[in-house]
């Protein structure tokens, strides 16, 4: 499936309507005119529990509801592991009791209305504990049934292995890569203050909630938590809470065989607030908990002791608990040991039932309120309401695109640098971009002129500093679009594109608008030689489904680039020169938005030969096809800025832009050459890079590598016709 170029306040979710678990697209206008009824969750509990056993068997031990709920989270987690026969009982077991703490006496959410623009937000980075967020949801009335629980990791179900945003209700992320998570939810704090600071007004405030994420011992070991972490202290992010499952159990076995650092140590070094707790003991949690909200001037890191397994007399705090099913003798006894009826599976006891429906009511309550004063804020600051509608709904400005920058045609400019320009027109009316780069915001030419740096003392500023941290820089991008509110970008060069690959993963994934700027694309970055000279890279990145790779050949395009990455439902890549290309006169540029366009066609529209091209080799294949057209051959000449959106294209079109009948084809890029055998087909060449560049100057790399006219010629007069 091609690119979706939909308004996105028209999908919600990241599935097409034909995939199992997929989720309509719905328009929510405005954003929080959805008045929620404090009685719809708990109807639908009801009713959607008619059919299943809940009522409490009489050989169930009394006990009160602290000891209860968790051990209802605990049983379902193992029930649904050992159902499916594979998954990861062991930290859901050990996570339910601060699990359930943070959840009910915490978390601000609404089950009947999960897209709350309010709500907090929760992460669970340790994506594969993902059955404690299951059972949550199910518990407290999200539309997640007890069989979704039962079909855990099934064809077509709800409860995929691993949280994904935009497929389960009430999954705020997509999680599973460990650490990533950490970074997400950075980036949600910042989406938080940010957008407090532009919308919240003396007496009315619209924004103004928290961001906990639930992380691990593995989570803390990845590099990314630890960027994530560092930039959140220094900038102060007192919104933000992270709770750490310290169960110091790994696949391989304790933590201490690779991991003994003082984990709180380092936060405070980071200028995080630092608590140790035993994260089974619910007031010692919910104190913690309690002293991290209040702390508003500092991230907050709750240290939580607890037991992988809780509750499994052979298998507590071993690895064995981790990553399979308990089995049934040991199911057996752990049931019998925390006092839980062997039988029936899935078990969900009335009290709980009641009692979640309680913090529904609480939830729907905190909603209304919310939306009353959201009707005072609309009345007293109109334009203001309709902008915060506007925004969170990812609708565009009116007029967006009137004003960008066109560029004289025989000029030479760097792509990076008419990006730098079309950016700056683009945040003039769009005050919801917001983005950076990792320490190259003068190579990549990604600030906004207009704005300052954000920081604790500017939350207004949309320039954010990231630092060299390519990885945590995506994981926050990906955070604020998680969030809603804000359009997020980031810039690097695109060698380093590798450091940041996994966020972007996510982001294809899960269907994020992120931006990703990746200046010096090719071997014309020259002097510095290969470590960055992206050879590679773009073939990489256009192997990746979901995401839309963008590389322009000269000014004019790259602003029509921008505009196709504001209106692509999903992340885009910009793939942008260091050195300055000629603007190409007479080029249709529109025409990008279908991928591939004809730059300089055959005489009378037939050709004999096609060179394809793109990037900054499009000016040297014109030049060759001016050649060649002048000496008789009926060459016509492709640009093709994007592979995904021309493959997205009706068949009719592609076949009109690359004619069946001609097989004499070339195409030129300066990279890898593996997806362009596709477009020539068997009887075609590609002149590309397939090694390593040199250290030299860019232009002499380029025709060293035979980058020119003449080469094309030479390469394309070779082919059989």
């Amino acid at each position: 499936m091609g690119p979706l170029l939909v308004p996105d306040h028209e999908i919600l979710g990241r599935r097409s309507p034909d995939l199992p678990g997929a989720r309509h697209p719905r328009t929510l206008d405005p954003v929080w005119g959805l008045s929620p009824d404090p009685h719809n969750s708990q109807v639908t509990m009801k009713d959607r529990d008619m059919n299943q056993t809940t009522a409490n068997p009489k050989n169930i031990v009394a006990a009160d509801i602290d000891h209860l709920f968790p051990n209802t989270i605990r049983f379902l987690a193992a029930d649904a592991v050992q159902k499916a026969g594979s998954g990861h009982p062991g930290a859901p077991m050990g996570m339910a009791d601060m699990a359930w703490v943070l959840w009910d006496r915490f978390l601000k959410f609404d089950p009947a209305s999960p897209d709350w623009p309010d709500r907090d937000r929760f992460v669970l980075s340790a994506g594969h504990s993902c059955l404690v967020l299951y059972s949550l949801l199910h518990l407290y009335g999200f539309e997640l049934s007890l069989d979704d629980l039962k079909n855990y990791r099934q064809w077509g179900s709800r409860t995929p292995g691993h949280p994904e945003f935009g497929h389960t209700p009430g999954v705020e992320t997509t999680t599973g890569p460990l650490g990533q998570g950490v970074g997400n939810a950075v980036g949600m704090a910042l989406a938080e203050r940010h957008l407090a600071a532009r919308f919240n007004r003396d007496g009315q405030t619209v924004v103004d909630h928290s961001t906990w994420c639930l992380c691990s011992d593995g989570d803390l070991m990845e590099g990314v938590a630890s960027e994530a972490a560092s930039l959140a202290g220094h900038l102060k992010l007192g919104k933000l809470n992270l709770l750490y499952d310290d169960n110091r159990i790994t696949i391989g076995g304790t933590t201490d065989i690779s991991f003994s650092e003082d984990v709180g140590g380092r936060f405070v070094a980071y200028g995080w607030h630092v608590q140790h707790v035993d994260g089974h003991d619910h007031e010692a949690t919910a104190a913690a908990l309690a002293a991290a909200r209040d702390e508003t001037d500092r991230p907050s890191l709750v240290v939580a002791r607890t037991h992988i397994g809780y509750g499994s007399p052979n298998l507590q705090d071993t690895s064995g608990v981790h990553g399979s099913p308990l089995g049934e003798d040991e199911m057996r006894l752990a049931k019998q040991n925390l006092g839980w009826p062997e039988t029936p599976d899935f078990l969900v006891p009335d009290e709980v039932k009641r009692h979640a429906r309680g913090a529904a009511e609480r939830g729907g309550q905190a909603h209304a309120q919310w939306i009353e004063v959201m009707r005072a804020y609309q009345s007293e600051h109109p334009d203001l309401a309709s902008e915060f509608d506007r925004t969170m709904l990812g609708g565009l400005a009116d007029g967006w695109d009137a004003n960008l920058p066109v560029f004289e045609a025989g000029k030479s400019v760097a792509t990076r640098s008419a990006s730098g320009k079309v950016l700056n027109a683009l945040a003039d009316v769009l005050p919801e971009m917001l983005g950076g780069s990792a320490d190259l915001e003068p190579s990549n030419k990604s600030l906004i002129d207009s704005s300052t740096g954000h920081s604790a003392d500017d939350p207004l500023g949309r320039n954010i500093h990231f630092g060299v941290r390519e990885h945590a820089v995506g994981a926050l991008c990906n955070g604020m679009a998680y969030h809603g509110g804000l359009r997020p970008y980031c810039a690097t060069f695109l060698v380093f594109s590798d450091y940041q690959r996994p966020s972007v993963r996510i982001a294809a994934l899960a269907g994020l608008k992120v931006v990703y700027i990746y200046t010096h694309d090719s071997i014309g970055v020259g002097g510095d030689g290969p470590t960055h000279q992206p050879v590679e890279h773009v073939e990489s990145l256009r192997a990746m489904p979901g995401l839309t790779v963008l590389r322009p050949a000269d000014a004019n395009e790259t602003r029509e680039a921008w505009k196709l990455a504001i209106k692509v439902h999903g992340p885009v890549a910009l793939i942008l020169t260091r050195q300055n290309v000629p603007v190409i006169e007479g080029l249709p540029v529109t025409d990008a938005a279908r991928g591939a366009y004809i730059a300089l066609d055959a005489p009378g529209g037939n050709p004999d030969s096609i060179i394809i091209a793109t990037g900054s080799e499009l000016h040297v294949a014109f030049e060759a096809g001016r050649r060649l057209q002048s000496q008789g051959t009926a060459v016509r000449v492709v640009n093709m800025p994007s592979q995904e959106i021309f493959d997205a294209q009706p068949e009719s079109y592609q076949w009109e832009i690359l004619p069946p009948s001609v097989v004499r084809r070339l195409a030129v890029e300066a990279g890898t050459t593996g997806r362009w055998w596709k477009y020539v087909g068997r009887g075609g060449d590609v002149l590309g890079i397939d090694q390593f560049g040199a250290s030299a100057p860019g232009d002499l790399l380029m025709q060293e590598m035979g980058f020119t006219a003449e080469e094309i010629q030479r390469r394309l007069a070779a082919l059989v016709g």
